[in-house]
């Protein structure tokens, strides 16, 4: 039930902004205060079903929309069915990382050109870094759902920056690290919280 409310804050308050409405402005058309919406778009309580139906029709959704998670924001279509904004978070992940590899080639390139050596490192660098944006945006965007696979990869990718780092010395040692390291990964996202009685 709370993840329905959170639910239904999200939408409600996306869905009002988009609209520019005040809470006070929709608490006019649905004949509630806007403490009741404030109460709503804090995930502290759920409408009627009257409400929502309302709610719809003003929005221009359909109740189900209010009460679905969405995984990227696509905002209700008008009257005449154009949708006016979409917004996918997967391309926006994508073009973060694209922009992350495209500055690490620009680097590689003024470096190689500036003193005549390749420095390939520069996109080992890339590596976590990478791993770190795309951690923080699936965070943001997905809950944090598929976390412990970006944080194991971030894990061996660490490892393998050191390991490339000091390659001179050939520091075999620090793969002995990943196995441990994957397994505080595994234990600490497989940890919740119980209610004792």
């Amino acid at each position: 039930m709370e993840d329905l409310k959170l639910i239904f804050a999200s939408n409600l308050i996306r869905l009002r902004t988009s609209a520019g409405l005040k809470q006070s402005e929709l608490g006019e058309q649905l004949n509630y205060s806007d403490k009741s919406i404030s109460k709503w778009e804090r995930a502290e309580a759920l409408p009627d079903a009257a409400v929502l139906k309302r709610m719809a029709e003003i929005f221009g959704v359909t109740i189900d929309y209010l009460l679905s998670d969405h995984d990227q924001w696509e905002a209700p279509t008008d009257d005449h069915g154009v949708k006016e904004l979409t917004f996918s978070t997967r391309i926006v992940t994508a073009l973060a990382i694209a922009a992350i590899w495209t500055l690490a080639t620009m680097l590689f390139v003024i470096f190689w050109l500036a003193n005549d050596t390749a420095i390939w490192r520069i996109f080992v660098w890339t590596l976590p870094i990478t791993l770190i944006v795309l951690l923080v945006l699936n965070s943001v965007w997905n809950e944090g759902r598929k976390n412990r696979f970006i944080v194991s990869a971030l894990v061996l990718s660490l490892i393998l920056l050191l390991y490339l780092t000091f390659l001179e010395r050939q520091p075999w040692q620090l793969f002995l690290i990943a196995a441990p390291a994957l397994l505080i990964v595994y234990l600490s996202f497989h940890i919740k919280k119980r209610w004792r009685k």
